[in-house]
C-alpha cells in the first residue's frame, strides 16, 4: 500500500515543479494554429513596372499587411503620419495630455515594473497539481468589474452611452 500510495505521489510531486510562469497557455487542439495564418492584400500589377523600388530582402512586400498601420486607421488616424511625429490635428490632444510633464521613456519603466511585479508573483506558481492559468489570478486587484464600474460612474451623475444596460450584470466566466 505504501509502495503505491509513493509511486502516485513521486511523480505528482515533481510535475508540480514545473515552472510555466503566470501565463501558461496550451491548446488540446490538433488542427492548424489560426494565429499562424497572416491574409495578405490580394496582388496589384503596378503602373510601370519600370517605377518599382528595389528589392529589400528580408524585408516587407508591398502586399504584406501591417497589424500598426491597419490599427491606426481604425482609429481614425493616419498611418503616413507616423514617421514624422504627432499629426497636427493631435497636437491640442498632445497638449492637453502632457500639461503636468511627461515621464521619459516611460513604457521602458512600466515594462520594467511589470516584469518585476510579475517575477514576484510567479514565485510560487511552480506548485502546482493541475495546469493552471495564474494570469488571471495574479492580476485579481488590477482588474476592474465593467458594470460595477458603469454603476458608480452612473450614481456619480456621469452619462454611460456606450455601457451595457443596468440589468445586465458582468459574468467573467
Amino acid at each position: 500500500m505504501r509502495r503505491t500510495v509513493l509511486m502516485i505521489l513521486i511523480p505528482l510531486a515533481l510535475s508540480a515543479c514545473a515552472n510555466q510562469g503566470l501565463r501558461d497557455l496550451r491548446t488540446d487542439s490538433k488542427g492548424p494554429d489560426e494565429f499562424m495564418i497572416t491574409p495578405s492584400a490580394p496582388l496589384q500589377e503596378p503602373a510601370s513596372y519600370n517605377t518599382l523600388p528595389p528589392p529589400t530582402p528580408g524585408q516587407a512586400n508591398l502586399t504584406d499587411r501591417s497589424a500598426v498601420n491597419e490599427g491606426i486607421t481604425a482609429f481614425g488616424g493616419n498611418p503616413q503620419a507616423k514617421q514624422g511625429g504627432i499629426d497636427a490635428r493631435d497636437g491640442a490632444l498632445v497638449n492637453h495630455a502632457s500639461r503636468r510633464g511627461v515621464t521619459p521613456g516611460i513604457r521602458a519603466i512600466l515594462a520594467e515594473a511589470d516584469a518585476d511585479f510579475r517575477r514576484r508573483k510567479g514565485r510560487f506558481t511552480q506548485i502546482r497539481l493541475v495546469p493552471v492559468d495564474r494570469y488571471a489570478q495574479a492580476y485579481r486587484r488590477q482588474a476592474l468589474d465593467p458594470a460595477a464600474e458603469a454603476e458608480r460612474w452612473r450614481r456619480a451623475g456621469a452619462r454611460t452611452p456606450s455601457a451595457p444596460p443596468r440589468d445586465r450584470r458582468f459574468n467573467p466566466g
